[in-house]
């Protein structure tokens, strides 16, 4: 079996040396040391000023739209995974989708103006695939209409524009640290902003709303995660540029063998330098991608429709037309990516897609 993505697992023994300090300290969670160790390591190898460590990056998306005060309308993209709009849902406001760009697949930054209202406080934008938004014309138009902006970046470990990790743009950005991502603690997740006092009412949300042993200010929930789990994170620190390199180098191998299909895949920014988090390809209807999903579960390969369906169908949104991500949610698949992947299993794969596709 060859799964869409396998988690990266660290030599056993480096993990368990983590477990022995855990056990002697007999500091499980609530703010440990390695916690604490974690996020500074995080902060040196991003290249971020203020990270809050999680327990998972829908949590993080909940307190960042807690923490900047959002209410009412919040313009989002409709192609993104569940989490990106159902945290607008769960914290009461209410998403106003905007299509997205046919070339990056992110959100359309032509369009949100126009989707502006009075009742709009926000814009919640995800970089699909770890590929970032157009983040200056955002921007601009967020503080022409005084809006906040907060960033979905659940794919975006390693990913810079102009130098600087896309995770230093916005009000706050969120991040992903789940077993299926490139760089991962098993579950986790964290919120980035360069706003101090934004970070002290992040820190108080994540912790109940504890602003001393007994003291209480404002609304909280529990967002903290463990030892283990910081752990798991600072083994797998050591492995991660190791991780970028192998993911760029299968990109360039599947490139090499499907160019000649011509397949649509994300257009990448000038000045963005990519982390390769993942292999989208849009194929020329969903007849196909079906056909070559099919095709390669037939051989125990597992490719993902992802993000199929748009989330702009949901059942509990208000319906809206979105033509651009409905047409490339039909026709896209993100085919195998992960550390382990041997170029004989990539090879096959393409194989398999060129088959299927030619015939």
């Amino acid at each position: 079996m060859i799964e869409v993505t396998r988690p990266f697992l660290p030599p056993k023994e480096e993990y368990e040396k983590y477990l022995s300090e855990v056990w002697e300290r007999n500091w499980l969670t609530n703010n440990g040391p390695l916690v604490n160790e974690l996020e500074l390591q995080l902060k040196k190898y991003l290249g971020i000023n203020h990270l809050l460590y999680l327990n998972n990056g829908t949590i993080a998306i909940q307190i960042a739209i807690k923490a900047l005060g959002l209410k009412g309308g919040i313009i989002t993209t409709p192609f993104s995974y569940v989490a990106t709009t159902s945290s607008i849902v769960w914290e009461s406001c209410v998403p106003v989708f905007v299509d997205i760009d046919k070339d990056s697949f992110n959100i359309n930054p032509d369009l949100i103006e126009a989707a502006i209202t009075p009742n709009t406080t926000g814009i919640l934008a995800t970089h699909v695939y770890g590929n970032p938004c157009d983040v200056v014309a955002i921007d601009k138009i967020a503080k022409k209409h005084n809006l906040k902006v907060i960033y979905d970046g659940a794919h975006c470990f390693g990913t810079t524009f102009n130098g600087k990790s896309i995770l230093n743009y916005g009000d706050v950005s969120t991040i992903s640290f789940h077993a299926t991502k490139l760089f991962h603690t098993v579950e986790g997740g964290a919120v980035v902003t360069n706003n101090p006092e934004v970070l002290r009412v992040m820190a108080r949300m994540r912790n109940f709303g504890h602003n001393g042993p007994d003291k209480f200010d404002g609304v909280g929930i529990n967002g903290k995660n463990s030892e283990f789990h910081a752990a798991m994170g600072l083994v797998n620190l050591k492995y991660a540029s190791h991780i970028l390199e192998k993911r760029k180098k299968d990109h360039a191998a599947y490139d090499t063998w499907l160019n000649q299909l011509n397949l649509q895949k994300p257009s990448i920014m000038e000045g963005v330098q990519f982390n390769h988090s993942y292999y989208p390809v849009v194929f020329d209807s969903e007849e196909t991608c079906v056909k070559v999903f099919e095709a390669l579960a037939q051989q125990r390969i597992s490719a993902r429709r992802y993000f199929y369906p748009v989330l702009s169908n949901l059942n509990y949104v208000e319906k809206q037309t979105m033509p651009v991500a409905d047409e490339v949610s039909r026709k896209i698949l993100c085919l195998p990516l992960f550390e382990q992947l041997k170029s004989s299993e990539l090879d096959m794969i393409c194989r398999i897609i060129l088959r299927t596709v030619k015939n």
